[in-house]
């Protein structure tokens, strides 16, 4: 599903114009990206918790050369389905 297709479900389902449906997903995601980018994570409980992860520095490798590379830290968002959404996809 892309983000056009969730407006336009949005739009169907919440009997609201596309335009309003499109400020009401922008905003969402806009919201979720500025609580993670505090280090605070969104809980939605029928669909499931955003959180961010701190990934370690690390050394890798490059696919195309074999030559080792330093991977730098990272913050890594990361999102944790429900149980109820777990259940629900699991019924068929």
């Amino acid at each position: 599903m892309s983000k056009k297709d969730l407006i336009d479900a949005i739009a169907r389902h919440a009997e609201l114009s596309k335009e309003k449906a499109g400020a009401a997903v922008d905003a969402m995601v806009s919201y979720i990206e500025s609580t993670l980018s505090k280090g605070e994570e969104v809980s939605i409980p029928p669909l499931g918790k955003f959180k961010v992860s701190k990934r370690a520095a690390r050394t890798g490798r490059n696919p195309s050369t074999g030559q080792e590379i330093k991977i730098p830290a990272a913050n890594v968002p990361k999102f944790q389905p429900s149980k109820t959404l777990r259940d629900s996809i699991n019924r068929g």
